[in-house]
């Protein structure tokens, strides 16, 4: 535990060295393994193609252990078992559409200005990497019931529950344990999918090459309306943005290997494409991304040493720096799963709960003058609809829409009111917050003291020490009825005062502390494998040598005048015209 100063409060030199013990501290004490019985170890030796690519659905990226990581495993924790039973006493207490109304709906906008839209579009396009609960069935639900104001069209309101995964071993007394639909490997499989009929969908059978239209844009799939990709739930224009420009950077890689090595075929071609775009990727995150929504010096410096290494380009000339991820950086590093093998886990989901950084309202402008084009709301800019409007814009006028607006700042009162009143083009009528509460009750999330005693951290003792705003300290022990061990971890999240620079809370950086390097350090072919023998020599080079910045004006040259000068395409960019 934790005592005096936070380690961001720390000189500088003090603070990187805080930073390496706490992450040290959790891959030893915060690593859960779920899976009863435990996966199964290999018992043939792998397939020769699997040392060299990755698979469609994750399995064999650990050799030993072949479903370790694998699309359809469970989800992992970062607290002990024994801490992670669904809250089924307290699941309706407080009431969580009470907490969402009260605590989240948003009456004004709050910018954060720190980063771009764009920044908001890329978190969701990485989660859809990431992780997939297996959705629930209307006839298993949570009954949720409502005030007699409350304008909820049904009574009561009904949140279907997630599915656990049965038990595998008779007489169980495990807490439930859920499946990720994803791989669980950092691999791009939001772009590429996690089936073998997905991943199909998407190639042309040429030269490595995926499916995009002339226009930049992915195909559409007439049976379902939605672009041709890897995972298309939850669409937006930011999403649908991000996935054709990351299937046109496949393609431009597969004419970079070929112009290279003419003889490939074309599953070698994408097979090689598709690890170098899920590196790039990786890497984007890792070293843009992440600094730009926690602009602090020491993450950057601590995300640049994930990556690169303290001594950076030293490891060229000392190869046997690559042994130590500190000096050397993670890739090419051994690798090592620490305490447990690896998984995603559900406390990682619970932090990436992010949906107040989605704005309300939309204003497209023209890259090339500035000029409005269309103002929208949410609804108008998502699902069917969204597709529709992205169809009559101009992409890199999309693009530049998102570079010049602002995301939402992670706090309370801040939650988009169209995600409270949300409805999918299934018909489905969904309540986010009320939805984001819930899922952490019913998944044994622990509440926000509680997780913070079980990552290291001091609890607080008063709701004046929970958040530095009178306001909401008052608001929040009303709605919790003056029980501070009773806030859930969310309402924690979105008030805890930030460390300067921060875009999100420290307590939700613990959890990013140990997973960040985790999914580099566990992943092979970010770790052991990051080698030319895997990559080629250009696709290494490719990875290291290419930013963001690059990978937008080498499909959209248009924008090259709202990134001139710019360090980092998550920051705020020009604007063009003359507009304030």
């Amino acid at each position: 535990m934790t005592s005096g100063k936070e380690w961001h409060q720390l000189p500088r030199p003090v603070a990187m060295t805080r930073l390496v013990e706490i992450r040290n501290e959790l891959r030893q004490t915060n690593l859960f393994d779920t899976e009863e019985p435990p996966l199964p170890a290999a018992t043939v030796a792998a397939p020769s193609d699997v040392l060299v690519a990755r698979t469609i659905d994750g399995t064999w990226n650990d050799l030993r252990c072949p479903h370790m990581g694998a699309a359809n495993t469970r989800f992992g924790r970062n607290i002990p078992l024994s801490e992670a039973a669904p809250d089924t006493e307290r699941m309706l207490t407080p009431n969580p559409r009470v907490v969402s109304q009260t605590l989240f709906t948003r009456t004004t906008f709050q910018p954060a200005t720190i980063v771009n839209l764009l920044a908001a579009a890329w978190i969701q396009f990485q989660v859809h990497d990431w992780f997939q609960h297996a959705p629930g069935t209307p006839a298993d639900a949570h009954e949720i019931p409502l005030a007699d104001g409350d304008s909820w069209p049904e009574r009561p309101m009904r949140v279907p529950r997630t599915p656990a995964d049965p038990a595998a071993v008779p007489g169980s007394t495990r807490p439930p344990a859920y499946v990720n639909q994803n791989s669980h490997w950092w691999d791009g499989s939001q772009v590429y999918g996690c089936t073998a009929a997905a991943q199909a969908a998407i190639r042309t059978g040429e030269g490595g090459r995926v499916r995009v239209n002339a226009d930049g844009r992915l195909p559409l799939d007439p049976a379902t309306g939605f672009e041709t990709t890897g995972f298309t739930d939850n669409g937006w224009i930011g999403l649908s943005l991000l996935h054709a420009l990351f299937a046109l950077e496949h393609n431009a890689i597969c004419a970079h290997l070929a112009s290279r090595y003419p003889a490939s075929s074309d599953e070698q071609l994408f097979r090689q494409a598709r690890l170098i775009n899920a590196a790039l990727m990786a890497k984007i995150h890792t070293v843009e991304w992440t600094p730009a929504i926690l602009p602090h010096s020491i993450v950057k410096t601590a995300m640049h040493t994930n990556w690169f290494g303290f001594l950076g380009d030293a490891q060229k000339v000392f190869p046997g720096l690559d042994d130590s991820e500190v000096l050397g950086g993670i890739p090419g590093s051994p690798t090592d799963h620490h305490t447990a093998p690896y998984s995603l886990t559900e406390e990682f989901v619970s932090v990436y709960r992010l949906h107040s950084l989605i704005p309300d309202d939309y204003t497209l402008r023209s890259a090339a003058t500035g000029a409005v084009l269309g103002e929208f709301e949410l609804p108008q800019v998502s699902g069917r609809a969204g597709r529709e409007l992205f169809a009559r814009f101009d992409s890199t006028d999309l693009f530049y829409s998102l570079g010049v607006a602002y995301p939402g700042a992670l706090r309370l009162h801040n939650f988009p009111r169209h995600l409270q009143d949300l409805l999918k083009d299934t018909g489905e009528r969904l309540d986010l917050a009320t939805v984001d509460i819930l899922r952490d009750r019913e998944r044994g999330v622990p509440r926000y003291n509680q997780f913070r005693r079980l990552f290291h951290k001091l609890p607080v003792t008063s709701f004046e020490e929970l958040t530095d705003n009178p306001e909401w300290a008052a608001e929040i022990k009303r709605v919790y009825n003056n029980d501070l061990e009773a806030v859930d971890l969310l309402v924690g999240l979105m008030c805890e005062p930030l460390p300067e620079g921060f875009g999100f809370s420290d307590t939700a950086f613990r959890v990013f502390v140990l997973m960040a390097s985790r999914r580099l350090k566990s992943d092979r072919f970010y770790s052991q494998d990051y080698r030319p023998e895997v990559y080629t020599q250009e696709g290494i080079d490719w990875i290291e040598q290419h930013t963001m910045l690059d990978v937008l004006k080498r499909h959209w040259p248009g924008l090259a005048p709202a990134l001139e000068g710019l360090e980092n395409a998550f920051h705020p960019w020009r604007t063009v015209g003359g507009r304030a």
